[in-house]
């Protein structure tokens, strides 16, 4: 008998486009080339400037480590107290928040190509040969050869291990012995899969899985679907204009969750009803984070925005971070961390996004987004570092 979901967590990579395809992918090189001819003779706008700061909400570093660099795809992903890390070249590190504590380590043997999922024992991630690899402290435990590349990390819950593949199917397998339990097909979706992290968590017994613009949910014992909410349309003229697929982070206030469409829209899903309950106009590749009163994003263009959780409704916006390379805001007490492509993290008030303090890395991006582990603020960088501060 399968054990339940547990409500587990739901969680800027190369965003190249991909032809959905029978078994091998190819990079869309036509397309990427359409995107550049765009994009020609259009400088590439300066970041902003940043401005002094003064520290209004005091955060301490604790601690740092070094883990080597890291795939633009890699997800941390937290669990009891704990993150799980791994590497380009597929060296896994799961590290105490309280200290900076290695618990374990172990190798996959390939380099990374999407991950990680954690479940406080096992850490799941797939490789660049297309292998869904499970590992613990003892090494690995099992590998699994997918027939798609996913781009999204596995999740693993409730003695399972689930991919969402980029052909948009969902695959489940049993976590001890990597037996394949059961597979989910998506039929009449749009050809392109963006490669960046997309959505796939739970809430309570239901995997929910973003499938091109639509949050499903699913039931993990049988891969059944339970429902199908759409937040973003497929619109325009060609294959690209069309790209909605939801993208990683997601939102969570209690039962509701809020996504993004790339590029075209966020919404927010009531997961218990599958019922849509709002969706608004917005053009950005990140991911949200939301509360009981709000729901915060950043653009395309570095506008940091809360809308209004109930409605979608403008609440305020920060212009001082343009063209930063933002990534998805983690919401932090009364704060806003989010972490930019020249390694600062900047923490906003959720109130009204004014700036109360800037914490700096080594340098190099911030990647996927800063994350919370217990009450300590963890920012992985692309060159492999790992910094923790403590706010007060």
């Amino acid at each position: 008998m399968t054990a339940p979901l547990s409500a587990f967590p739901l969680t800027l990579a190369a965003r190249i486009l991909g032809r959905r395809g029978a078994g091998a992918w190819l990079v869309g090189a036509a397309l990427a080339g359409v995107l550049a001819g765009c994009s020609s003779g259009a400088r590439k706008p300066e970041p902003m400037p940043l401005q002094p700061v003064a520290a209004i909400v005091p955060a301490r570093q604790v601690w740092t480590q070094a883990i080597g660099p890291v795939d633009a795809l890699l997800v941390p992903a937290v669990r009891d107290g704990a993150v799980a890390l791994a590497n380009a070249a597929g060296a896994v590190t799961v590290l105490e928040a309280d200290g900076g504590r290695v618990r374990w380590r172990a190798e996959a043997g390939a380099p990374m190509a999407a991950g990680v999922g954690f479940d406080g024992r096992r850490v799941a991630l797939v490789t660049r040969d297309n292998e869904l690899t499970v590992l613990s402290e003892r090494g690995v435990l099992w590998r699994q050869r997918l027939a798609a590349r996913p781009f999204t990390p596995p999740l693993v819950a409730g003695e399972r291990v689930f991919v969402l593949g980029g052909d948009r199917s969902v695959v489940a397998f049993d976590a001890q012995s990597g037996a394949r339990l059961w597979s989910q097909s998506s039929r009449g979706t749009e050809p392109l899969v963006l490669q960046q992290p997309g959505v796939l968590g739970a809430v309570g017994n239901t995997l929910v899985v973003g499938i091109g613009g639509r949050l499903v949910g699913l039931d993990p014992d049988t891969g059944r679907m339970r429902w199908d909410a759409v937040v973003g349309r497929s619109r325009g003229a060609n294959e690209i204009e069309r790209l909605v697929d939801l993208v990683g982070r997601v939102g969570r206030d209690g039962d509701v969750l809020c996504v993004r469409a790339f590029q075209a829209a966020i919404g927010c899903v009531d997961a218990t009803q599958g019922r849509t309950l709002w969706t608004r106009a917005a053009d950005g590749v990140t991911g949200v984070q939301a509360d009981a009163e709000r729901v915060y994003a950043v653009e395309s263009n570095g506008r940091v925005l809360a809308l209004r959780r109930a409605d979608g409704t403008p609440d305020w916006t920060h212009e001082r971070l343009l063209h930063r390379g933002l990534t998805a805001p983690l919401a932090l007490g009364r704060s806003l961390a989010i972490g930019d492509a020249q390694g600062y993290v900047h923490l906003l008030s959720r109130a009204d996004g004014s700036v109360v303090n800037r914490l700096a890395t080594d340098g190099s991006p911030i990647v996927e987004g800063p994350l919370l582990v217990g009450n300590t603020l963890v920012a992985v960088t692309r060159n492999g570092g790992v910094f923790a501060w403590r706010p007060e």
